[in-house]
């Protein structure tokens, strides 16, 4: 099988179509809350009724479990809120200081690939990681972006240290895709120690502003635009959301 890192990351649109929808949710927003704007939002880009989207947003301390987790990685049940997400891979944690992207997008459009579509998620977030100088690597048996720490003493038989920075998990449902990443900028880092995350217990996570960087979401937020573009085309604020930031 292919490596993901030799796998063509180009997710482009048709010609002709429709920038994607980009908006910034501000404040907090509830997962439940979330998990019913993305159905909602999946079913009307299928049926025609709405175009693609990316949102933006943070979410209130929290844990999801994906479709693959396992009980025995869920360390602290009654620390925060535990969801099931419907998404693939494991548990994860959000909260205030990660932007969450949730990306929805008609693959039947694009293609329909969906370790391509991982390898494209994957390839937006390295890209975002570089233009703060920040070397975010994939690997082949764990997905997210990881980043070395040659400042942390190594792994036992001499391996380097590494945190994971970003985590992606994503559904499709008839070629339309939901959930997306999430991305780590200033959250609580200590939160993460009530699962093991993404069923990974060798390494640990971190964040920019953890990798000493004085980054915030609206920086980052930036960032993500530009390295989305490049991965999968034109993206535009829609009206109404400038009509409210102007406002």
């Amino acid at each position: 099988m292919t490596e993901r890192s030799q796998i063509a990351t180009s997710f482009l649109p048709l010609p002709g179509s429709a920038p994607v929808e980009w908006v910034i949710e501000p404040g907090l927003t509830s997962y439940p809350d979330a998990l019913a704007f993305m159905e909602a939002r999946a079913e009307a880009i299928r049926s025609g009724a709405a175009g693609e989207m990316v949102w933006l947003v943070e979410h209130p301390p929290l844990y999801t479990a994906g479709t693959s987790a396992r009980s025995e990685d869920l360390i602290d049940p009654d620390r925060f809120p535990v969801f099931a997400a419907g998404r693939g891979g494991e548990y994860t944690y959000h909260g205030p200081g990660q932007r969450v992207a949730y990306v929805m997008l008609d693959l039947k459009s694009r293609r329909e690939d969906v370790r391509a579509f991982v390898a494209a998620l994957e390839r937006w977030i390295i890209e975002t990681l570089a233009a703060f100088n920040v070397r975010g690597e994939r690997r082949e048996d764990r997905v997210g972006v990881w980043v070395v720490r040659p400042d942390r003493p190594a792994l036992p038989g001499g391996t380097p240290a590494e945190d994971k920075i970003a985590a992606i998990g994503i559904r499709l449902r008839r070629w339309v895709s939901f959930h997306g990443i999430a991305i780590n900028v200033e959250p609580d880092l200590g939160h993460f120690s009530g699962i093991v995350p993404c069923g990974v217990s060798d390494h640990g996570v971190t964040s920019l502003v953890d990798l000493g960087l004085p980054v915030t979401i609206a920086d980052l937020d930036l960032a993500l635009k530009a390295a989305f573009e490049d991965v999968f085309g034109p993206a535009a604020v829609p009206a109404t959301e400038l009509a409210r930031k102007a406002g």
